[in-house]
């Protein structure tokens, strides 16, 4: 059975059979030897913090953190990613890739039950790939697949136009993973799959708009026997808690007095300035985790004046990252030019020219250029999250400083993540933090700058040709080095095109109560493997 593992950066690509046996066998040697990870307590509801509303629990149609947060611990994919952010199998047992690279079939485990108690089958991946194809938020990742068959009740085949290195790392991706929802499901539209069904540990009893979320165990899970511990997104889960209750909990202040008091078990993020205080108190434990996001505005191409090239190079050239980044992040930062974090392989500096150039002059030459006569140039942001409230708000001031007519619009989170994605209208950048994108590698994030879905909203829907041309060399060329060329080439594209403004990388704080076990820090807060002491 081999299995052979080329990488360019944050990307492995894999050759012949991918199953337990042989993918886990070095990385888990010395697990498997182990018993399985049993609850040192089962009981109790861990009440969460999290800074955000949710738009959706429809998992297929969002890349937000606060949708992922709940939603990834309600639903699995065939595929995932470990703790290392390598592919791993989560549904599946096997996944077999023909000789031509032209077939991928996959064995899936067996004795999976939804949360309303039917058995999962192929028919059911079937019916998730189609209702992906078709409302997917990231669809694009199956440009390139001719089609997809279940020969029986056991078995998923998914056929290729041509060979793609890079699918198995698309098809792992959890930036908007293809979750596994029974077929019943397959023909309700976007963001309107209200009451989620999935095969995770934990299952969905209510959801309040604008208040919490509430789960509970699913007593018919179970664990994937491949593994003896929780790794990544998959691994053996457990649901060691009766219920995991996620509270929306917008302001700071209110996470931390909540966290103090024992009200809240965990939270997602502590602000930095309440850190001396919180690190004398012995019942709180600090989780700091590097490098969360890229702090990051994205421009409207297809709304004046932002349609203006010269504009938007204006808008970049007038901007001081250091102050921007200082006040997002209370000083917790660092600047980082790209898509990827500088301790990753795959990190490159390519378009290092237009970065935090903090020069006016040059700002004004090009509205001059431009012909700009004071347009207002409208900054869509929300206050749920405060980094990019803060961003937005020094980035007003410093447009303001060169002449540019900035105007602020300060929505709630879910209803700036619906302006930018079903109209071009009213807003000329939006502020976002892309996290787990980065972290999942080029692809991951690339993916947001090209259609179905490229967030600097093309003129027409259409993608700019030579940004295009840069992302299918990226998945396409033969080498790892010509993909990592590919890579370099389109983050300079779209720096000097100014599709994206990255303002640095920010460090995230979490925190939980001691009495907590289990809770380590991941893209989201992972409930399975999570207790709480007697």
């Amino acid at each position: 059975m081999p299995h052979a593992d080329t990488r360019l950066g944050d990307y492995p690509m894999t050759r012949g059979l991918l199953a337990a046996s042989c993918l886990f066998a070095g990385l888990y040697a010395a697990a498997a030897q182990a018993e399985p990870f049993t609850c040192p307590h089962v009981g109790g509801s861990f009440v969460f913090a999290q800074e955000a509303n949710v738009n959706t629990l429809d998992q297929m149609t969002s890349s937000t953190i606060s949708t992922r947060n709940i939603a990834m611990n309600i639903y699995e994919s065939l595929m995932t990613r470990d703790e290392n952010n390598r592919p791993i199998l989560e549904l599946a047992e096997s996944m077999l890739e023909a000789a031509d690279h032209l077939t991928y079939t996959f064995r899936l485990r067996g004795a999976i039950h939804f949360h309303n108690g039917k058995a999962m089958s192929s028919a059911d991946v079937v019916a998730s790939f189609d209702r992906y194809a078709r409302v997917g938020l990231e669809r694009g990742i199956l440009d390139n697949v001719a089609r997809w068959d279940a020969p029986d009740a056991g078995t998923f085949v998914i056929h290729m136009k041509r060979a793609q290195p890079t699918f198995i790392q698309a098809l792992s991706s959890y930036s908007v993973p293809i979750v596994i929802i029974p077929a019943e499901n397959r023909d309700i539209p976007g963001l309107q799959l209200t009451q989620p069904v999935g095969t995770g540990p934990y299952q969905l009893v209510e959801a309040v708009p604008g208040g919490a979320v509430k789960l509970k165990r699913f007593d018919g899970y179970r664990p994937n026997g491949s593994f003896r511990e929780r790794t990544g997104f998959g691994g053996y889960k457990v649901a060691c808690l009766d219920s995991v209750v996620f509270r929306i909990v917008s302001e700071p202040a209110g996470r931390v007095a909540g966290l103090r008091s024992g009200e809240l078990q965990g939270v997602e993020d502590v602000p930095a300035t309440s850190l001396p205080e919180l690190k004398q108190d012995t019942e709180i434990t600090i989780l700091p985790l590097k490098n969360w996001w890229i702090q990051i505005a994205i421009p409207n191409t297809s709304n004046p004046p932002t349609d203006s090239l010269p504009v938007r190079k204006a808008i970049q050239a007038a901007l001081d990252m250091d102050e921007i980044m200082d006040a997002a992040s209370d000083g917790n930062y660092s600047l980082n030019v790209g898509f990827q974090y500088p301790d990753q392989p795959a990190y490159t500096d390519a378009g290092r020219e237009t970065y935090n150039l903090h020069d006016p002059e040059l700002a004004k030459k090009y509205l001059i250029e431009a012909g700009y006569q004071g347009e207002p140039v409208i900054l869509l942001t929300n206050k749920d999250y405060p980094p990019m409230y803060n961003s937005a708000l020094v980035m007003q001031q410093q447009l303001e400083a060169v002449g540019i007519n900035a105007q602020m619009k300060v929505v709630d989170w879910p209803t700036s993540v619906q302006m930018v994605q079903n109209s071009t209208a009213g807003w000329n950048f939006h502020f976002t933090g892309w996290g787990t994108q980065p972290a999942l590698g080029p692809l991951a994030v690339m993916q947001f700058l090209v259609q179905p879905n490229a967030t600097y909203k093309p003129d027409g829907g259409k993608d700019d040709p030579d940004v295009r041309a840069a992302w299918n060399d990226m998945n396409t060329l033969p080498t790892a080095e010509g993909r990592q060329e590919a890579f370099a080439r389109m983050q300079k594209l779209v720096l000097e095109r100014v599709y994206a403004v990255p303002f640095g990388s920010f460090t995230k704080i979490q925190a939980v109560r001691s009495d907590v076990g289990g809770f380590v820090p991941f893209r989201i807060p992972r409930m399975a493997n999570v207790w709480l002491s007697q």
